[in-house]
């Protein structure tokens, strides 16, 4: 193992990064969201190393990155009006939008889909990254396939190690959440992935209506059932009463459980969405690290930011015995 991959971003480190980048690297970075695990988008060969790296499936598209509006031209067969007015409103920030891909995109990015994911980072880091690597940045959460997203820069290098050629150390990230996802098809948006931007924000801001899609298949990052999860075993509960092991540890939304188990973490003591999100993954590493084999997770209040919140532990409690 290296002795370290992370350097501190600034200036030079960040020029760097986009040295590695142009050559064919891979680079971890941080986004506004998550570290992002990123290659340059028409280098299929290092696209190809985003997998291997994350030991993830090939039928799970990756998300591109871009830092000026203008770079759409080089990834979108064209750009209706609508998905426009949304990208207006909220780029840059944490949304991502689907819509037809140009042929020029590569298929291992797109999972062979006509497809392809694409949104502008909220994070002066990822810009200056994106901009000075030249072209686009393929680049979906910087964590080993299925595990919980890393929101520190020592997150990355627990999980993948020597994987990436650089990590870049912003700090924690501000959203703790990943992108929300929507897709536009023939006229209409679809929401994929619930995430850092509440749907109904979407529509309030836009007057567009965003529905639920007809299917389940694949068609953007964070879609399977088992996703976003630490080693230990995670349960979704509604209250410390369904809380039954006192060794393991709990999380709670709000408020602290007066039983007492072995380890307790609020996820906002003031009942914060914004601040629940941003402490939800950071807690899942630390409680990963102290070695905690079961975690009772308290569900968010279903609205807004808490359906993103409660998706996430949906889904890091999937097939664990959780709901």
């Amino acid at each position: 193992m290296k002795k370290n991959n992370i350097f501190r971003a600034n200036g030079a480190s960040i020029r760097k990064a986009a040295a590695i980048l142009k050559k064919g690297g891979v680079v971890a970075f941080p986004t506004e969201t998550v570290y992002g695990l990123g290659a340059c988008v028409f280098n299929p060969k290092a696209a190809a190393r985003i997998f291997e790296i994350k030991k993830r499936p090939y039928f799970d598209p990756l998300i591109v990155h871009i830092a000026q509006k203008k770079q759409l031209s080089l990834l979108a067969a064209e750009l209706p009006s609508k998905v426009k007015k949304i990208a207006d409103k909220f780029w840059p920030g944490s949304l991502t939008l689907v819509f037809e891909k140009k042929k020029s995109v590569p298929d291992i990015v797109t999972a062979g889909l006509n497809t392809v994911a694409v949104r502008m980072p909220d994070c002066k880091i990822a810009l200056k990254l994106i901009e000075l690597a030249g072209q686009p940045i393929a680049a979906p959460s910087a964590n080993s396939f299925s595990r919980t997203s890393p929101v520190r820069a020592q997150h990355v290098r627990n999980q993948l190690k020597d994987g990436p050629d650089m990590i870049l150390d912003g700090g924690k990230t501000r959203k703790g959440l990943e992108s929300t996802i929507v897709k536009f098809e023939k006229g209409k948006f679809y929401v994929l992935r619930q995430g850092a931007v509440p749907v109904e924000e979407i529509e309030k801001n836009t007057g567009l209506k965003i529905l639920k899609p007809a299917d389940s298949k694949i068609q953007a990052p964070g879609m399977l059932k088992k996703h976003y999860a630490p080693k230990a075993t995670v349960i979704a509960v509604k209250n410390e009463k369904e809380a039954k092991d006192l060794n393991a540890a709990y999380i709670a939304f709000k408020d602290r459980p007066q039983k007492k188990f072995k380890m307790v973490k609020i996820l906002s003591s003031k009942g914060c969405l914004e601040e629940a999100a941003a402490n939800l993954f950071d807690f899942f590493h630390d409680l990963e690290k102290k070695k905690a084999g079961k975690i009772y997770i308290e569900k968010a209040p279903a609205r807004g930011l808490g359906l993103a919140i409660n998706d996430r532990i949906k889904r890091a409690a999937a097939e664990a015995g959780g709901e």
